[in-house]
Parts: structure tokens; C-alpha cells; sequence
């Protein structure tokens, strides 16, 4: 094939957007002494430690829960199970913050729970204290274990029955081919929804700024506003970035040293169905856990709602947040897109090593909070601003000021690198599903690589790249910390407005955009739940 651009425009875009990530990790080569003998003697500690238990705990309470009923309803049948199989994934759709702030509303000391709870048993009858390490992990295991179902659920359901059949006959009970056979089995799947999960609770800033349980997200923000030390933010950004990093490259090493098989002859597993009391248990379980993890926290919204509509706390700003966080999710949709298809449309055309190096160091921005990207995007806008204003003034003797940072085209920058990856998984999935061959036959006759793209590749994609767009629009519709380090002065969103709200307990006034925002999550959601009903798709 002869030489294009496209390879060297994926490689220029792809560094581009990787700009920030390498500005926050090249601070770990030039550290400054004085930041780091500060953090150790103030906060970095006890940062590290709850940053850990953070981890360890989400990934026990995701994990346990996710793989628990993906074998629930992968093994058993039960009265429910055709509903309550894709009701499981409903919490997706609702952000950790906004389960954060419903449950704190809910059974902190002034809510509803412990005022009956008191009124029963007394003023001093005791109640588990919901903000704290508990209660945060609690509230992010519900929302994150859907990560790890859909995962293990599949990797069950693709297992074949001869293996387990087998070990069934050789005496194990049903708990011994869970542990022994289906479990190992799955094990890779299962790290990967760990991961995803373990990641979105680092990224998190408004369920344990809320919380008030100290981690990176919530001390970067709190440096960055709090003191404006910029170079402290950026230091505990890195170490922030290492510690995702980390997480991110070994569960990539764990499913790469797997060496589990399901052998070459898949027979599907038949479901044992249950009866009597065991049937009601597990109807009665999995009913109970989309109640909590998702009824409850919308309904709870609901009757917030009508209660603000019908009163003085109704937000009328309400239709100009909504407004505001439409454009930009559209605008970066858009954006990503565009981004998604050069780099994708480049490395398929390429076989150089440093172009794929660098699509792929792009798309590590999915893996890292919004608070580590917003401390990397700041460093590259303010560089620019500076020499840009030094120049006018050199040469014109006027001041351009800050035209990039702190401004809208600044923030839909960091929805990009944060927001890459989602968008290139899909135009590169769709684009090796079209056989090379079809572009040969587009440039033997006569057409370019670019027309082969416009004419050929992309009527193909379209669907994929709806679908993309739409992961893409929701995402940066829920992404709090980027918006509130970089949106532009008095600019507000959804995200940022129930920030706002929950940080002085107005939970009702909060209520409605965190409604809104978990009716747009619902969208992805369905079209997961879509394409996973289909046959012979994968979840």
C-alpha cells in the first residue's frame, strides 16, 4: 500500500491527547523535595492508607457481589430470572456520587431511617455511622458491581457444561465445582471487572469528598483550591497516576499469565431450576439487591423532586445546567469521534511500532480520574497562554490573557483524553471487522485512502460510531472532578451543580439533576442490555 498521512496524523493526535498524561508523569523525574517533605508530614500517609483500603475494599465488595450473582443467574432458574438477569445492571446507570448523596440523605442522623430508628428504640439506641469507610465502600460496591456481573456472568455462561458435568462426577459437590472449576475458569473476566471497578472508586471525588473519607481525588482538589499550589496538586497527581497505573498493568498481566481453557467442544450448561424455598431465597436476594442499588436511590430522587417542583428549593436554573452539560457532552462526542477515527484509521494502515505505541498510550486516559487529567491539562493551556501572551506583547504590545485555560475549549480537551478510549474501542472493533481486501479494491480503483475512509469505512461504521457517541455523551454528562478544576468561571453543569448542592446537605434541591443524570445513564445501559440479549453475543 502506498505512503498516506493517516499514520502520521494518528501518531500527531494520539501524542496530543497524550500530552497531559506524560506532563503528570514527568513530574515524578523532576520531584520537588520540598512538595514531598510536606505531603509526608501532613497527609500523604494517611492518603496511601485510605487510598488502599479504598481499593481493597470496593474490590472485595464489587467482586464478591458482581461474581456472586452472575452464578446465580448463570447456574439457576428461578421465578424472576428472565427480569431480574438484565435489573442487575440497572445500577450502572446511577453515579456513585448520586448513590453517595441519597444514602447519606437517607440514614445520616438527621434523616429519615435512624429519626424512626430513634423514635423506636430510643435517642440512644445505636445505628452504624453511614459517612465513613463502611459506608463508603458499601455505597460504591453497589453501584460498581455490575462491572464485575456482566463479566463473570458471560465468562459463566461460556463455559462448558462437559467440564463441570465431569467434575460433578467425580464426586464434587456444587460449592466444589464453583470453587474448583467454574471459578478459575472465569478468573480472568472476573479481574477485569475488578479492575473497572477498583479504577471508577480512585477516580471517585464526590461520594468521598461527601463522605468526608480522605482520599487523592479529594486532596488534589482540596490543594488545588484550597492552598493554589498547583506543584503539590501535580505531585499528588503522580502518585495518583502510579497507583492506577499499577492497577491497570497488572490485572493486563494477570489475564495475560491465565492459563485456564474451557476445551475445543463447548457444550451449553443446562440451568437447574430451583424450587420451594430455594427459589424464593434467590428471587428474594436478587430482587433485594437492585431494590437497594437502584429502587431505592430513584425513588428516593423521585420523591425529592416533587418535593423541590412543588417548593421554594425548585433549582430555575435547572433548563440552563441542562443546556450547558448537553453542549458540552455533544460537542466532545463529536470531538472524540473525529479523534477516534484518525488514530483507529491510521493504525490500520500503519505497521509501525511507534505509531501503535502512541494509540495506545492515548487511550490510557480512560484509565486515570478526571483530577489526574485536569492537573496535566492545566501545565500544556498555561504554557501555551504564556508564550502566546509574551509574543503579542513582544510583537504588538498588547496582552492576550488566558484564552485556553480555564476556558470551554480547555474542558473538552480533558473529555477527550479521558473520554478517548471508549470511542476508539468501537471504530477499531468495526474497523477489523472489514476485510483489507475491500480497501484494496477501493484504491485499485483509483480512490485515495481518505475516499476509502469517507466512501467505504464509515457508511459501515455507523452504527458503531452511534453507539460510541453515546458512551461518550453520558460520560462526560457524570464526570465531576475535571469539570470543577477546569470549567470556565461561572459555568455550571449538572455534575458541578449537585456538587454544589450536596456539599450543603440540600439533598432536595439536588435531586432533580441527579435524576436527570441517571435517565441518560439509563441509555448506555439498555443498549448494553440490547446487544447482550442478542444470540450469541457476549455481555
Amino acid at each position: 500500500m502506498r505512503w498516506t498521512p493517516w499514520p502520521l496524523a494518528a501518531a500527531l493526535v494520539a501524542l496530543l491527547v497524550a500530552t497531559p498524561l506524560l506532563v503528570v508523569a514527568a513530574s515524578l523525574l523532576t520531584p520537588s523535595l520540598e512538595v514531598w517533605r510536606h505531603l509526608w508530614q501532613t497527609q500523604l500517609p494517611g492518603l496511601i492508607a485510605h487510598t488502599l483500603a479504598l481499593m481493597a475494599g470496593v474490590g472485595l465488595g464489587a467482586g464478591g457481589l458482581g461474581t456472586g450473582l452472575a452464578w446465580l443467574v448463570a447456574t439457576y432458574r428461578f421465578p424472576g430470572h428472565a427480569w431480574l438477569e438484565w435489573l442487575l445492571v440497572l445500577p450502572l446507570a446511577v453515579p456513585t456520587y448520586v448513590m453517595g448523596f441519597v444514602f447519606l440523605g437517607l440514614f445520616d442522623y438527621a434523616g429519615p431511617v435512624q429519626r424512626l430508628w430513634r423514635g423506636l428504640f430510643g435517642a440512644g439506641a445505636w445505628f452504624p455511622e453511614v459517612a465513613s469507610y463502611g459506608g463508603v465502600v458499601g455505597v460504591m460496591s453497589l453501584v460498581l458491581y455490575p462491572y464485575v456481573y456482566v463479566l463473570a456472568r458471560a465468562a459463566f455462561l461460556a463455559q462448558s457444561a462437559t467440564l463441570l458435568e465431569a467434575a460433578r462426577a467425580l464426586g464434587a459437590r456444587r460449592a466444589e465445582v464453583f470453587w474448583r472449576v467454574a471459578l478459575p475458569l472465569a478468573r480472568p473476566a472476573i479481574a477485569a471487572g475488578v479492575a473497572l471497578a477498583v479504577m471508577e472508586a480512585l477516580a471517585d471525588f464526590g461520594t468521598v469528598a461527601i463522605y468526608n473519607y480522605p482520599t487523592f481525588t479529594v486532596a488534589i482538589y482540596r490543594v488545588w483550591f484550597g492552598l493554589f499550589d498547583r506543584g503539590a496538586a501535580t505531585e499528588l497527581a503522580a502518585l495518583l497516576l502510579t497507583f492506577t497505573l499499577t492497577l491497570f498493568f497488572l490485572e493486563r498481566w494477570l489475564r495475560g499469565q491465565a492459563r485456564f481453557a474451557a476445551g475445543s467442544s463447548l457444550r451449553p450448561r443446562q440451568p437447574v431450576r430451583l424450587r420451594g424455598w430455594r427459589a424464593g431465597l434467590a428471587t428474594a436476594a436478587a430482587t433485594a439487591v437492585v431494590a437497594v442499588a437502584f429502587g431505592l436511590p430513584v425513588g428516593q430522587l423521585l420523591g425529592w423532586t416533587l418535593a423541590s417542583v412543588g417548593g421554594s428549593a425548585y433549582d430555575a436554573h435547572y433548563l440552563q445546567l441542562v443546556r450547558n452539560t448537553v453542549l458540552l457532552a455533544a460537542l466532545t462526542a463529536v470531538v472524540a469521534l473525529v479523534a477516534a477515527v484518525v488514530v483507529a484509521y491510521g493504525l490500520r494502515l500503519s505497521r509501525s511500532r511507534f505509531v501503535a505505541f502512541c494509540g495506545r498510550l492515548a487511550t490510557l486516559g480512560y484509565a486515570l480520574p478526571g483530577s489526574v487529567i485536569a492537573v496535566g491539562v492545566l501545565g500544556p493551556l498555561s504554557f501555551l497562554d504564556r508564550t502566546l501572551d509574551g509574543w503579542l506583547r513582544a510583537t504588538w504590545g498588547v496582552s492576550s490573557g488566558l484564552l485556553l485555560t480555564g476556558s470551554f475549549a480547555g474542558l473538552v480537551f480533558a473529555y477527550v483524553v479521558r473520554f478517548l478510549a471508549i470511542s476508539c474501542q468501537a471504530v477499531e472493533a468495526g474497523l477489523a471487522a472489514i476485510t483489507p481486501s475491500m480497501d484494496m479494491a477501493g484504491r485499485s480503483l483509483g480512490a485515495t485512502a481518505g475516499g476509502v475512509l469517507w466512501r467505504l469505512h464509515l457508511p459501515l461504521l455507523r452504527g458503531g460510531l452511534c453507539g460510541a457517541a453515546l458512551l461518550v455523551f453520558v460520560d462526560v454528562m457524570k464526570e465531576m472532578p475535571a469539570t470543577l478544576l477546569l470549567r470556565p468561571f461561572g459555568y455550571n453543569t449538572l455534575a458541578v451543580r449537585i456538587w454544589e448542592l450536596t456539599s450543603e446537605s440540600l439533598w432536595e434541591a439536588a435531586a432533580l439533576p441527579a435524576l436527570t443524570l441517571v435517565a441518560a445513564g439509563l441509555l448506555p445501559v439498555a443498549v448494553l442490555v440490547r446487544r447482550s440479549r442478542r444470540p450469541g453475543a457476549a455481555p
